[in-house]
């Protein structure tokens, strides 16, 4: 099996940017490329915005256990000698 597989979401970058443009100015009305949707309240485009996000890897937290899932660990580097002032 070939590790060169990638995924494709059904969304793009460009769907999400115009959904957030149609927000943000309060139409409710979205042109993707060849298609209009008519979203039917705010909440809706909200909730298709937050789908959005999420297969497009954009709502995931690094927080402390770092992006992967492991833990992130600080190294403090000395070479054990004590500095005069």
């Amino acid at each position: 099996m070939s590790s060169d597989v990638q995924y494709q979401t059904a969304f793009s970058a460009e769907n999400l940017i115009e959904l957030e443009k149609a927000i943000a100015s309060g139409v409710q009305k979205v042109k993707y490329s060849d298609k209009e949707i008519w979203y039917q309240s705010l909440s809706d485009m909200l909730k298709v915005r937050e789908l959005m996000k999420d297969s497009l890897g954009l709502n995931k937290k690094c927080g402390e256990k770092g992006l992967f899932g492991g833990r992130r660990i600080s190294a403090i580097h000395s070479k054990g000698l004590d500095s005069c002032e």
